[in-house]
């Protein structure tokens, strides 16, 4: 069963074709990675999948709902990332973006937001049922703490953990929203080889233990052979090869993207 599909999709800023009639579909249950050389158009893809771009053409649709459609379709809609997140996508960025003044646990809280039931006007007053709701939240938050390594960690201030830490923190709050797809832009960059191997057994264990679907953008190419069931490969917008590690490795458009037709030539 297909979790994400795209057709056609097309992004334009200016007189830049960022992503051109890109077509893609993600099998629920997978992990998936699309790679590219810089400025291929990943991350726009990206982005047009959790709306914070409208595309201009084509149509991407998530577990059953048309979630973006461009103008040349019947019934344009953008839907808002608040609104995508409520479906069931998370994601992380490639520069981390967590809320460095707050501690661990405040930012896996923040990321349970959209699950919290109680009226702004029983906050105030603290009712029984926002304090049970509150307790419930912070018990399932120092789970997922415990979950992505970082036990004992929930009262630092996220700008204190080292690299690493801030990284899968930064997964755990997507955790948080109980997605059903979760979007990882480039979660090794930055690591050393020893976080980088410990990042990869850890994304193999959030399909294994939690059943969600995972859709990755990778640059270190040893993480997306061992990891990903199947792969898509992005240049200048455009979907040039799909296939299995092995297969990709093997293409000869791939490797001319990467390093050159003289390359490609010998391979």
């Amino acid at each position: 069963m297909l979790i994400l599909k795209a057709t056609g999709v097309t992004k334009q800023f200016g007189g830049l074709i960022a992503v051109n009639q890109f077509d893609f579909e993600l099998p629920e249950g997978k992990i998936i990675s699309i790679i590219g050389p810089n400025g291929a158009g990943k991350t726009t893809f990206f982005n047009c999948i959790t709306g914070f771009y409208a595309i201009d053409g084509g149509i991407i649709e998530f577990d059953g709902h048309i979630i973006n459609s461009g103008e040349d379709t019947s019934h344009p809609i953008h839907r808002r990332p608040d609104q995508i997140t409520h479906l069931g996508i998370a994601r992380t960025y490639q520069n981390i973006r967590l809320f460095s003044n707050m501690t661990a646990i405040e930012n896996i809280l923040v990321g349970q937001h959209r699950h919290f039931k109680t009226h702004w006007v029983e906050a105030i007053v603290r009712s029984k049922r926002m304090l049970q709701e509150e307790a419930k939240a912070l018990e399932e938050a120092i789970t997922l703490l415990n979950f992505v390594g970082l036990q004992g960690l929930g009262d630092q201030l996220a700008s204190n953990l080292p690299y690493g830490a801030q990284r899968r923190l930064e997964i755990a709050r997507a955790l948080a929203s109980k997605p059903k797809l979760l979007l990882l832009d480039e979660p090794t960059a930055g690591m050393n080889p020893n976080e980088t191997r410990e990042m990869t057994r850890f994304i193999q264990h959030l399909r294994d233990e939690l059943g969600i679907t995972i859709l990755l953008i990778e640059h270190d190419m040893k993480v997306v052979m061992n990891i990903s069931e199947s792969i898509s490969v992005m240049d200048f917008g455009m979907k040039i090869a799909e296939g299995t590690p092995s297969e990709i490795q093997r293409n000869s458009r791939v490797i001319e993207a990467y390093l050159g037709r003289g390359a490609a030539a010998q391979a």
